[in-house]
């Protein structure tokens, strides 16, 4: 395989995470009796550009298919989150119903909706149709299509430049990367900004956040390597910030090579930081699989060992991120009864591989169980202040990343 970037070959394996189905491609009861689709799940370093990868094996409508189970809306610190970003580059770049914003994977409309409230216009691009749906019934216009060049091509023919392109969480779902930039470029006007949001690289491999690789994530963000992308096709990076959603994040600021916007200090500080760190080198990432392989164990011995002493353990938030967890470890519903979730597009589903079934949140209550496995360990304080009521039973939480924590 070559990289998706700068096409060098590629041979240093980052981690092997085996054979697992997709992570978002939940079960109904009748898929049970069905053969499920695995696909091997390994990650490469690309030595040149330093884009961290997955290997080929998925195409993207196989993982992002009409009834993609993913609702951004289902999170309260996110919908916080969206809005208060929002509220800031609504005043910060003075936008107004002269401009024009474009977010690609609007999903259900959890961010754009801010927006249609301000008066701003705006265009979501989400190819998923069930979230394109929910977002629509917002009353936010959405383009159902994969974004790269060509529909930006379309997109600019018709008019449309954009003042502000925004991408939560899309730049490493996104197989061929170079495309998806060079059509952020020609989508933005020559004095506009790019926002995409990201999980670091750097907080995946130091806080040891393995079960963020999936088969929906195709590239592993460093600063480092997307200004070689946005280099590529035209854009620079020209400022940063760092965020604490989703275990540790960057939120960059993009604009046309020739754009009025000096790069900024913290910009300068996280790409000197990445270099001191050594995310050049092969060097760091080569004892990445034994320190993830640690989490898998531990994992595995804590439920066995709850099991044996008659504890009921169950989990909360049927998360992709739970999946490569549960799947890597061997955990099925011998170990886990089940998964509560507050999403109603994944309730009376089964999780994929490890087929336990996912309930509505309710069911805690009836099972009064003793462990509660919080897998989206980001979303762990929220989790918490909802479920708080289980203490009085003595229930306790836990998560496996970065290490085993009972609280």
């Amino acid at each position: 395989m070559n990289c998706r970037h700068c096409k060098t070959k590629l041979d240093q394996v980052f981690i092997d995470l085996g054979s697992m189905p997709p992570s978002n491609a939940y079960l109904t009861k009748d898929d049970l009796n069905k053969k499920e689709t695995y696909y091997p799940l390994r990650v490469l370093v690309c030595t040149n550009c330093w884009l961290v990868q997955t290997e080929d094996f998925a195409q993207p409508d196989e993982l992002f298919s009409a009834d993609y189970a993913y609702f951004s809306s289902t999170s309260i610190s996110w919908l916080r989150h969206a809005k208060e970003y929002c509220n800031y580059v609504i005043n910060e770049f003075n936008l107004s119903s002269d401009s024009f914003v474009v977010e690609i994977a609007s999903n259900d409309g959890y961010l754009l909706k801010n927006f249609v409230d301000a008066g701003v216009p705006c265009l979501g691009v989400e190819p998923t149709a069930c979230t394109a749906d929910a977002a629509e019934k917002l009353k936010i216009p959405v383009i159902r299509e994969f974004f790269g060049e060509e529909l930006a091509k379309k997109m600019v023919r018709k008019g449309d430049k954009a003042d502000l392109i925004i991408g939560n969480n899309v730049f490493a779902h996104v197989p061929d990367i170079k495309d998806f930039a060079i059509g952020m470029s020609l989508l933005l006007k020559s004095d506009g900004i790019i926002n995409l949001e990201f999980p670091h690289l750097l907080s995946l491999v130091e806080l040891c956040q393995f079960d963020t690789i999936y088969h929906e994530h195709f590239s592993y963000l460093s600063l480092t390597a997307v200004n070689a992308v946005f280099n590529s096709a035209g854009l620079r990076v020209f400022d940063v910030e760092k965020l604490d959603t989703h275990g540790g994040s960057l939120r960059v600021y993009g604009c046309k090579q020739d754009a009025p916007y000096k790069s900024s200090q913290q910009y300068k500080a996280i790409i000197e930081n990445e270099l001191n760190e050594g995310y050049t080198t092969i060097n760091k990432f080569e004892s990445f699989q034994e320190r993830v392989n640690c989490i898998r164990d531990e994992c595995k011995k804590f439920l066995c060992d709850q099991k044996e002493l008659d504890k009921i353990s169950v989990g909360y938030g049927a998360a992709a991120k739970g999946n490569t967890l549960l799947n890597y470890a061997g955990v099925d519903q011998d170990l886990i009864s089940f998964i509560c979730d507050a999403a109603k597009s994944k309730q009376g589903k089964y999780m994929p591989g490890s087929h336990i079934p996912i309930l509505h949140p309710d069911k805690i209550k009836d099972v009064r169980p003793d462990y509660i496995i919080i897998l989206p360990w980001n979303l762990r304080e929220e989790i918490m202040a909802e479920l708080m009521y289980v203490r009085e039973w003595g229930c306790k939480f836990v998560t496996f990343i970065p290490r085993l924590c009972v609280f």
